[in-house]
């Protein structure tokens, strides 16, 4: 027995009560059997849990603290369910589009080809397939790293991020390339381009204290907002309204929308590296990890955050 079937395995009664609050929402799809959900479980608390001893108590409050349905519609959209498939596309496809015009800043091509190429990831044929010997793709759904610690949109709207980053790199890299031609291979290399990427270990021991500053440094980075700037936050991200509808609440053009909810998460990057930089002493490749580690395994309770405080 793996130790994942080991952790849920001491929780099967609490496991049966939490399939049974999620049936309901999970018809809306055709269903998705136990076996698949508790198995989606155990890949939750295995990833949460991998360098750790935690008690009974610590599983299952771990537990209690997921976002159940979402993570029950992403277990049967891994598993290639077409009723999963169609309601996540009837869904999340809107919402989709509109994150991908957000962060590309309204190029309507760049979102769409960014959304579309996801979806192939999200089914398991893009960056996420393993080739097998005979040359045929093994399907590997990006689903499969979902975790339920976060809201499903949430983390599709962070994928696209760094979906988008990765973009911007790759083109800056070209560009660097391309008017370097003077230079030899080694100081095109050196010279002119952008930094690598640190790519994160397994398990890197001061994995849990880089997380634990980037959490502080965004609470108090929140915390700084005005209330009409955290209220529009939490109308974006924690109740998913289009700008639109925000525009509507607010008395704001949509345009205008957008670009305020862009100048906030331009404060909000800059605050939270000014503090992990000028206070916690990182380094850039430390903050790169802190960013890097998030994207893996976010601790940070964003709705709480922004629904304490955002009256206006």
């Amino acid at each position: 027995m793996s130790r994942a079937q080991q952790l849920v395995a001491e929780h099967a009664r609490l496991i049966g009560r939490l399939y049974e609050k999620i049936r309901p929402s999970a018809a809306a799809y055709g269903g998705i059997s136990y076996g698949q959900f508790e198995q989606a479980l155990g890949r939750s608390v295995e990833h949460r849990f991998r360098a750790a001893s935690p008690s009974p108590s610590d599983v299952a409050a771990y537990l209690g603290s997921l976002y159940l349905e979402d993570l029950a519609l992403a277990a049967a959209l891994a598993n290639a369910s077409e009723p999963a498939w169609d309601y996540f596309v009837s869904q999340f496809r809107p919402g989709l589009y509109a994150a991908a015009r957000a962060i590309c800043r309204q190029d309507e091509s760049v979102a769409r080809e960014m959304a579309d190429s996801l979806y192939a990831e999200l089914f398991g044929v893009g960056r996420g397939s393993v080739e097998r010997e005979k040359g045929s793709a093994e399907r590997r759904s990006l689903f499969d790293y979902f975790h339920g610690r976060s809201k499903l949109s949430t983390w599709l709207r962070a994928i696209l991020s760094q979906r988008f980053v990765d973009r911007i790199r790759a083109s800056r890299r070209m560009e660097s390339l391309d008017s370097d031609d003077r230079h030899n291979d080694v100081a095109a290399r050196t010279g002119t381009m952008p930094e690598p990427s640190v790519s994160a270990p397994d398990y890197d021991p001061d994995r849990e204290r880089y997380l634990s500053l980037l959490q502080l440094a965004l609470a108090a980075a929140l915390a700084a907002l005005a209330p009409r700037d955290r209220l529009r936050l939490a109308y974006y991200y924690v109740q998913d309204l289009t700008l639109a509808q925000i525009g509507r609440l607010l008395g704001e053009h949509e345009a205008t929308v957008s670009r305020q909810l862009e100048r906030i998460r331009r404060e909000l990057h800059q605050g939270v590296e000014r503090a992990l930089r000028a206070e916690k002493r990182l380094s850039d490749a430390q903050i790169r990890l802190c960013y890097e580690y998030a994207l893996e395994e976010w601790p940070f309770d964003l709705t709480r955050a922004l629904t304490e405080r955002h009256s206006v």
